[in-house]
């Protein structure tokens, strides 16, 4: 998405120990002496949808990069720092988002920002973020032109707009061609109507998947578009039905996602309605009144529960307590975070266990050779600040839950 995870550090302040000046602080101290155990405080900043109807993804967020920070502490990862983080709640809303980022700028502690989880909000935010230097890591954002400009879909003409940006999931230009080649290929569905929610994750993902689809041999029964927060799909639901489509592709968001489900079935299309992470959570289920057995969507990497990489992330999830699920990005936020921990690691250790006055800017140069075995695998980024994981799984409603039915990594 986005469409489906701040930190403080702290450092010895004794001689020999480690400082932060530009972007740390220090617990005042009239005597100037804080003893052998006093740390340098930094702040990983995490933006997300925090209330609203995309809030269960945003907790998950949330969460999942506050277990770095305190899993890092723990195993004291950088000696003498401790991380903490400050998180902001942009309800899934660009302006908010805009705002939230100009205010974590503005905090000289924070070092680095995980999140948002939404591609529009993200826009709002790069330049903010390019402006001071300081690094963000999305573990949600899918849409192509984040990272490699506009005219990323031309063949040579991709350029990368913010070196500041990164993300830990895929982007869309691999989700949508590897949803449009399971539903033609192996769903045997060679007419498909296709509806977007007129938003940047949205659209962005619907156009890859009709381009995908039809240079497979597919055809577009019809196209239409539905409004964020609006309820009532019923004149799309009847064009879905008029057109004879066999099934039905949506760009676009779980809340309504799941009431277009419902009221396509309503007509009596039993068709599957398929669509990217979006709407991979189980509000898109419990929106239709509907059974919506047969209902498809694609989502980033393979299922967490799945991988031996993440048996500790949800052991150590669970142990914490947290109120809210990981949710579909909680791996993908945990390894963000942990990509800024690892930077962070680097960029002291160069400089003799002190970070720099320029922090911001040595952090975002060093993420680009940040390396590790993470939760959801490896995760590295390539030349735009993508990652270089470019796993995905489609998964089924069956008998009312999310199960996943094919995992693979996309090869063009």
């Amino acid at each position: 998405m986005r469409h489906r995870s701040l930190l403080i550090l702290t450092a010895m302040l004794t001689t020999g120990a480690l400082t932060l000046t530009a972007c740390g602080s220090r617990d005042d101290d009239s005597s100037g002496d804080k003893g052998s155990d006093a740390k340098t405080t930094v702040v990983i900043g995490v933006d997300a949808p925090l209330t609203g109807s995309l809030s269960a993804l945003g907790q998950g967020i949330k969460n999942s990069a506050d277990l770095a920070a305190k899993t890092a502490n723990k195993n004291n990862e950088v000696p003498g720092i401790e991380f903490k983080i400050e998180a902001l709640d942009d309800q899934a809303v660009p302006a908010s988002g805009q705002a939230n980022a100009t205010k974590l700028v503005g905090n000289k502690d924070v070092i680095g920002v995980v999140g948002p989880l939404n591609s529009g909000v993200s826009q709002s935010m790069q330049g903010v973020f390019q402006k001071a230097g300081l690094a963000q890591v999305s573990p949600a954002n899918t849409n192509p032109a984040l990272s490699q400009g506009d005219d990323w879909a031309t063949p040579g003409a991709a350029k990368r707009p913010f070196d500041t940006y990164f993300r830990t999931c895929a982007t869309d230009v691999v989700q949508g061609k590897f949803a449009a080649q399971y539903l033609f290929n192996d769903a045997k569905k060679k007419k498909v109507y296709v509806v977007d929610d007129k938003q940047t994750y949205g659209a962005g993902l619907a156009a890859i998947f009709t381009a995908e689809f039809k240079r497979l041999g597919g055809q577009i029964a019809g196209t239409d578009h539905v409004t964020v927060k609006e309820t009532d799909f019923s004149s799309t639901a009847d064009k879905v039905k008029a057109s004879g489509a066999d099934s039905v592709y949506f760009g676009g968001q779980y809340p309504e996602g799941g009431l277009l489900s419902d009221q396509i079935k309503k007509t009596g299309a039993k068709i599957p309605t398929m669509g990217g992470d979006g709407i991979y959570d189980p509000a898109f289920i419990s929106a239709s009144g509907e059974a919506n057995d047969g209902d498809l969507a694609t989502s980033v990497g393979y299922p967490v529960e799945a991988l031996p990489t993440a048996k500790t992330f949800i052991a150590d999830y669970t142990a914490a307590g947290y109120k809210d699920p990981f949710a579909a990005y909680g791996g993908y936020s945990y390894d963000a975070a942990w990509s800024l921990i690892q930077a962070v690691k680097a960029v002291a250790a160069a400089n003799d266990g002190k970070l720099p006055e320029d922090s911001r800017t040595k952090i975002t140069e060093a993420m680009s050779k940040v390396s590790f075995d993470g939760v959801t695998g490896k995760v590295a980024f390539d030349e735009f600040g993508d990652t270089t994981n470019k796993q995905l799984t489609v998964y089924e409603v069956k008998t009312g839950a999310w199960k996943d039915v094919k995992s693979a990594t996309f090869e063009d």
